[in-house]
């Protein structure tokens, strides 16, 4: 009995993580450091890799810990609501994470480690205050995300060459951030949380994770029409990217519906991967 209560416990601290969006976090950075050129930085790359996926798992674990109530409503089986860990022991999780993260920051450069200091400010903000506020925290969470390629650059000596990822990142990410909003509304309604969908209105928000959405299908033809990325660039790019991008269009008005937003929002984290795949291939 020990030993299942054991086990359940571990299960939440890694659920508590989130693990695909560390992992992303992860690919991100790395990917980001690899198309800069890694040089002889590859233990600071390996190194900024880790601290991203720290801070990732950190700013999940705070996130739940103010979330809880609302999860309580829309996500039960997360675990707080559900009664696997206690707040404290995720609160100890993230200081763990976060300290972690520091350290490792500061091994790699000054600016390392003060866009590390910055981003978890902002993602501990986003969570005690901007993801209540109409679009602040959508801009908070994509901007973080954004900056997961620069930090990849800035580990290399090279950020610049992160950019072009780090606009695509942030625009899916902003998209994907309002059809969230639009999934969790209901909780966040019954507790006054002031997003975009509860201040406006569902058929607002799909409007404007419409606009975003379709404002990356051109942003996406940028890189291969400038010559930064190869022909591989551009058939991943279309076959894995902006299919995915149309068919969540298509749903989220076809067939407007949580069940819809959640299978919308976590298509379009998958197919995170797969841009990053399209960013890859386009070296070749």
């Amino acid at each position: 009995m020990r030993m299942k209560k054991l086990a359940q416990k571990c299960l939440g601290f890694i659920q508590l993580t989130r693990p695909v969006n560390v992992l992303i976090a992860g690919l991100s950075i790395f990917l980001a450091g690899y198309l800069c050129g890694i040089g002889d930085a590859g233990t600071k790359l390996l190194a900024a890799c880790l601290v991203g996926m720290l801070i990732t798992a950190a700013a999940n674990g705070i996130n739940d810990y103010y979330d809880i109530e609302i999860d309580r409503i829309n996500k039960p089986r997360r675990p707080f609501p559900s009664g696997r860990l206690r707040r404290g022991e995720g609160l100890v999780l993230v200081a763990i994470s976060f300290a972690a993260a520091l350290v490792l920051a500061g091994r790699i450069n000054p600016a390392a480690l003060g866009l590390t200091l910055f981003s978890g400010f902002l993602l501990y903000w986003y969570s005690a205050r901007l993801k209540r506020t109409v679009l602040w925290g959508n801009l908070a969470v994509s901007l973080v995300t954004a900056l997961a390629f620069v930090f990849g650059g800035i580990a290399v000596g090279r950020f610049r060459y992160a950019l072009v990822p780090a606009v695509f990142s942030f625009l899916m990410h902003f998209g994907r951030e309002i059809i969230k909003d639009m999934e969790d509304v209901g909780g966040d309604a019954a507790l006054n949380a002031g997003t975009f969908p509860v201040v406006h209105g569902l058929a607002p928000a799909r409007r404007l994770a419409t606009t975003v959405l379709l404002l990356l299908l051109p942003v996406t033809w940028l890189p291969w029409f400038l010559g930064l990325y190869g022909r591989w660039y551009l058939l991943t790019v279309v076959a894995g990217v902006h299919s995915v991008l149309l068919l969540v269009i298509w749903s989220i008005w076809r067939r407007p519906g949580r069940t819809t937003y959640k299978w919308s929002s976590n298509l379009l984290k998958a197919d995170m991967l797969v841009g990053l795949l399209a960013i890859y291939a386009g070296r070749w």
